[in-house]
């Protein structure tokens, strides 16, 4: 079964909303982990640099 057929085939049984929300969060998948990183990253540096400004006082 070609991707088209699948498509069709998805869209008919469960509606096409529920099949574009699936698509944009298996597309998206990627830049939310990445997003997520970033933010632990940050969060990291934010206490690091908290700790160091609370050390030096």
């Amino acid at each position: 079964m070609d991707n088209t057929q699948y498509l069709f085939t998805a869209v008919s049984q469960v509606g096409f909303p529920i099949v574009l929300t699936g698509y944009l969060l298996i597309r998206f998948e990627k830049k939310i982990e990445t997003l997520t990183e970033s933010i632990s990253k940050l969060a990291d540096v934010i206490i690091k640099k908290m700790s160091e400004e609370s050390h030096g006082k």
